[in-house]
């Protein structure tokens, strides 16, 4: 029996000491996300994955184009709308980034302003960030409760808010959250100006950017209008038979790939000089 005891004790003070002298598990990366994996977290469409997103598209290929096929009679009709309709959900993810960015870079301000306000009032700096999630604007809260319950399970500031970062996945985002660390790093008594300095400058990018798109935005519909314009002539046209017809011979075809290369290459210029430069994140 004592020597069993023996052992027990022995295999104790070995773990303890092992546990010590180890060196702590840092927090890992992970691993390089897709293209359309970023695209759907910047969406805050984290729960979809990739494979979801193509299949869905290729699903609304193959049902538009078989719905314009039974109208048409015409495969090269039926192809055109079908590869249209496959973009379709990728549109919308994209339309959701622009969307989800312009939100949150409007609450931004907002939030950095409670961070300065918490900060004045005697809170360290993780605490200010974890009532975020609870007093924050609307869109930021969940994702500030996520750090808040990082960091109370780990204690480790950097870490979390890396994690923070990722799962925010916005541009203005990483730069506040960038600030954050230096900030915390540098230390001192500057944080409070730094954050209100912060928040000034974030509230007349916003703005500036708001108006600017407000003044562009007639360029981007215009481009839309009339990219779809033809489309929509030609599905009106697949009601008549012997107009739609004509498609299905090699000067159609032609007609139709010409047609389709026409507008892409029209819409994407008038977007591009039409819309403001989006901001790229260059922190992830």
């Amino acid at each position: 029996m004592g020597a069993v005891l023996g052992l027990l004790l022995g295999v104790g003070v070995l773990l303890v000491v092992q546990a010590w002298t180890s060196p702590q598990p840092g927090w890992r990366a992970p691993r390089a996300a897709g293209r359309l994996d970023r695209l759907l977290h910047e969406a805050g469409m984290p729960s979809v994955s990739p494979t979801a997103l193509v299949t869905l598209s290729l699903l609304a290929a193959v049902f538009v184009g078989a719905v314009v096929g039974l109208l048409s009679r015409t495969p090269p009709v039926a192809l055109a709308f079908g590869v249209i309709a496959g973009y379709g959900p990728m549109a919308v993810v994209r339309g959701r980034v622009r969307r989800r960015r312009r939100e949150l870079a409007e609450v931004w301000p907002e939030a950095v302003d409670n961070l300065a306000s918490a900060v004045r009032a005697g809170l360290a700096l993780p605490e200010a960030l974890t009532q975020l999630g609870e007093r924050g604007p609307e869109p930021l809260r969940p994702a500030f409760s996520t750090f808040g319950r990082d960091y109370l399970a780990s204690g480790r500031f950097n870490d979390c808010l890396r994690r923070l970062r990722d799962q925010l996945s916005d541009p203005v985002g990483d730069r506040v959250i960038e600030a954050l660390r230096v900030a915390r790093e540098v230390g001192g008594g500057d944080l409070g100006r730094v954050l209100r300095s912060l928040s000034r400058f974030l509230r007349d990018e916003a703005r500036t950017r708001s108006e600017l798109e407000a003044r562009q935005a007639w360029v981007v519909n215009g481009a839309r209008l009339a990219a779809a314009s033809p489309w929509v002539v030609l599905l009106a046209l697949s009601f008549q038979p012997e107009v739609i017809g004509r498609y299905r011979s090699a000067a159609g075809v032609v007609v139709l790939l010409v047609g389709g290369i026409g507008c892409l290459v029209a819409y994407r210029l008038m977007i591009r000089l039409g819309r403001l430069p989006e901001e790229r994140r260059v922190l992830q």
